[in-house]
């Protein structure tokens, strides 16, 4: 990442995208596009999907315009592995369609392909126009967000379109060179996040805006630069017209990336997480037995540890940890209210699940281990006859476990409880534990054969 930067810093530090007075104030102009031929930038067909290489030629033989886009881009230039690679096209989505057998049109919001390479899918995109409405789609806005953006349009609008001047860079096959409209390359040797446009008016456009800015922010490890940062507070209550089930896949992408305490630390400056946990919030603003509540940033801190040890790290886990604080208080109070513990931890969990899906829908396959994880947390407790023995034997065990030690870690619970579950682990013979394992995973399996299988649902975007 630093060698990429230092690269980045020698070779472009002449290029100079768009006006100083521009860029300070989040002008929508874009400027002489700047193309950076193959020998002057660092991106190899070698480090790129064969399937998106694929995807470039054949549309590129059929007579399309045909560009690698956005993160793909960013994070080749920057010298990381991208995540997914997204084509943007001058071919309508029939078009494309036309082209590839394997291909599905997804979205009503935005109309795009997907080329289904097994279990790769290649995002394919047709270029959008700033324009409000022509033959060739529509555009709906209500209060100045946008509903349906299905106009196409040329590359050059298309680049006005994208969000961050980091990605709005243009990688084609025909000549291998790095196309920028925005001053995305500046901004990539800087380490600054930049809206293109109005700031405000980009996140009226799509709130979703306001968390990208600080995934990128938190994973990149940039700075969000002063007039994209200026109204984040001011808009966060924005995020409350965002539909809960696509808040929860924008969840999933900023605390999944490797950077969890980061963003976590981000959102709450902004004002952000409040609008996507408010109970969690609520909860963090108190302090539990005269000592600030830390259990949330050891839970990110380990999912960090985790995605860094390339361990697995499972959404019901993550939403476990996010929740917990308010469930444990509310389960607080009912106890003190006379309520048996197991049954005030039931009804707590119940409520703040209602709660939470007014704001980021947790679908049941997550919901659902979330409670038994939760639910576990008394058991450990229980450490006489074979009581040990057949808590060890729950499908959830594992993943209950590793919630203990956190606890113990925030203090939350003796340490000493966690380490005699620690010992009692270590005691277990090797062929026990596999066979254990072996248990789990058909009760994985039975579970995948006893669920009725579901309608495909239409997509937001």
């Amino acid at each position: 990442m630093k060698q990429a930067t230092r690269w980045l810093k020698k070779k472009f530090i002449g290029i100079v995208s768009g006006s100083k007075a521009d860029q300070a104030t989040g002008s929508c102009a874009i400027p002489t596009p700047i193309s950076i031929p193959r020998d002057e930038h660092n991106i190899s067909r070698a480090n790129i999907s064969r399937n998106a290489v694929k995807v470039l030629y054949r549309l590129n033989s059929a007579g399309y315009q045909a560009y690698l886009v956005g993160g793909g881009v960013r994070d080749l230039l920057l010298g990381r592995e991208p995540k997914d690679f997204d084509v943007a096209t001058d071919a309508s989505p029939e078009q494309v369609k036309s082209v590839f057998s394997n291909c599905r049109l997804i979205g009503r919001r935005f109309r795009l392909a997907h080329v289904h390479f097994g279990r790769e899918i290649i995002e394919v995109a047709t270029f959008r126009s700033n324009q409000e409405s022509d033959q060739r789609g529509d555009r709906q806005l209500e209060n100045g967000r946008i509903l349906r953006d299905n106009v196409y349009g040329t590359l050059e609008e298309d680049a006005q379109r994208r969000d961050f001047t980091i990605n709005a860079l243009y990688y084609g096959v025909e000549d291998f060179s790095v196309i920028d409209y925005a001053g995305g390359i500046d901004d990539l040797k800087n380490g600054v996040i930049r809206l293109l446009g109005d700031p405000e008016s980009r996140y009226r456009e799509d709130p979703v805006r306001l968390l990208r800015a600080v995934r990128f922010a938190a994973k990149l490890g940039f700075v969000i630069e002063p007039a994209t940062e200026s109204p984040m507070r001011q808009l966060a209550a924005l995020l409350q017209d965002v539909p809960a089930a696509r808040l929860f896949e924008e969840v999933l992408k900023l605390f999944l990336a490797g950077a969890a305490l980061e963003t976590f630390e981000k959102l709450r400056h902004y004002d952000l997480f409040a609008q996507l946990f408010p109970a969690t919030e609520e909860a963090l603003t108190h302090e539990d037995h005269e000592f600030p509540i830390t259990f949330v940033n050891r839970g990110l801190r380990n999912t960090d540890q985790r995605i860094q040890d390339n361990k697995p790290v499972t959404p019901a886990f993550l939403f476990a940890v996010l929740l917990w604080e308010p469930v444990r208080l509310r389960s607080d109070t009912l106890q003190a209210s006379g309520t048996h513990p197991y049954e005030a931890l039931q009804i707590a969990a119940s409520e703040v699940l209602s709660e939470q899906a007014a704001t980021v829908s947790i679908p049941k396959r997550f919901s659902y281990p979330m409670r038994d994880i939760w639910q576990l947390q008394s058991r450990f407790r229980q450490h006489n006859g074979k009581r040990p023995q057949r808590l060890q034997g729950h499908p959830r065990f594992r993943a209950a476990y590793d919630f203990l030690l956190l606890r113990a870690e925030s203090g939350e619970v003796d340490q000493a409880e966690a380490d005699w579950w620690t010992r009692f682990l270590e005691r277990q013979p090797k062929g026990e534990q596999q066979q254990e394992e072996g248990q789990e995973r058909q009760g994985r399996r039975r579970r995948r054969r006893r669920r009725k299988p579901k309608q495909p649902a239409a997509t937001d975007e």
